[in-house]
């Protein structure tokens, strides 16, 4: 079988195909047009899909009719519709676990950078505008004892509620569609309505796998009800908040402050008055870039592919349902 790699990944994944007889296309640029990448997929039967930037929608399907299988180098799958999938029998898949414990490190970087105004500050350094000693300007807040409220208390939540219990005794409260016993039993969590996660969290960090009825479902109504020491953080998906609503509720001090590793839209226009601001730090989408994260789901992404290559399931499946159909 032929698979179409979008852009480069680590030669661990690449080896793995390699060893299992599969034939592997990568283009020699990036920035492919639509055009491109869609001729691509055409020409062959799987697909290794790198980033979001093109959305696996019915017409997709449609245009790309004898597609075998999509592996996706991520962990999210909003980009894909997984119901027209699930109607033509492709399996999709994505690479859980294997970056819980990296991106759950940007998100507690988030929160600390933040509620010490980290960025600001190693601005002033490289601007040679430290100053003299202000016992007044620009302060920021201590994180212990506080209320972390997650979002979608998950793997990566799990992760980041574990180190925001062990580092600054946190309590932990979440809002889930299902509720999270592990993390009661060990962390002491506790499960609340949504409307007591925003008003109750001192911090409040996403981890939800984003839905497009979630579309911005964090926005000025909701920055209203939150306290105004409050901490935003998102490192799930852009399109969970609102960026206008979330600058005005940070400089109309609804909230204290606000980090992302996601954006709305992303990326953030360089001109996005958020990034002057002193109590926000944006990162670009930098969740899973460490070495053992990628790694792994190189190897996750080939090893999906080389299931579906001998009649298998795929071992790490974003639509399980389609193997219990008749």
């Amino acid at each position: 079988m032929k698979v179409f790699i979008n852009k480069q990944i680590p030669e661990i994944g690449i080896h793995m195909l390699k060893d299992a007889g599969l034939e592997i296309f990568i283009p020699d640029h990036d920035n492919l047009t639509r055009e491109e990448w869609l001729g691509y997929c055409q020409s062959h039967d799987m697909i290794l899909s790198v980033g979001s930037e093109f959305k696996f929608d019915i017409d997709f399907f449609n245009e790309c009719p004898d597609l075998k299988a999509i592996a996706l180098y991520s962990v999210g799958f909003d980009h894909v519709d997984i119901q027209e999938a699930n109607r033509r029998k492709i399996p999709v898949g994505n690479t859980p676990d294997v970056l819980s414990k990296a991106t759950s490190d940007i998100a507690f970087l988030l929160m600390q950078s933040v509620a010490r105004r980290a960025s600001y500050n190693f601005e002033k350094v490289k601007s040679g505008n430290w100053g003299d000693f202000d016992p007044l300007h620009a302060l920021g807040q201590e994180l212990y004892g506080k209320t972390l409220g997650i979002f979608g208390l998950g793997r990566i939540g799990y992760e980041m509620a574990k180190k925001s219990k062990a580092a600054f005794d946190m309590e932990i409260i979440y809002h889930n569609r299902n509720r999270n016993e592990e993390a009661e039993n060990e962390l002491n969590a506790r499960y609340v309505p949504f409307e007591e996660l925003i008003s109750q969290s001192d911090v409040l960090s996403i981890h939800a796998n984003f839905k497009p009825e979630q579309a911005e479902l964090f926005n000025a109504s909701v920055f209203e009800k939150m306290k105004d020491n409050a901490i935003f953080i998102n490192t799930a998906r852009g399109g969970f908040h609102n960026q206008k609503d979330l600058y005005d509720a940070l400089t109309e001090h609804k909230i204290w402050g606000a980090g992302l590793d996601v954006t709305n839209p992303e990326p953030i226009y360089k001109d996005d008055p958020i990034l002057e601001l002193s109590n926000v730090c944006v990162l670009p989408h930098i969740g899973s870039a460490t070495a053992e994260a990628r790694n792994g789901m190189a190897k996750i992404a080939a090893e999906n592919l080389i299931a579906v290559s001998k009649g298998e399931k795929m071992p790490a499946s974003a639509n399980p349902e389609i193997y219990s159909e008749k």
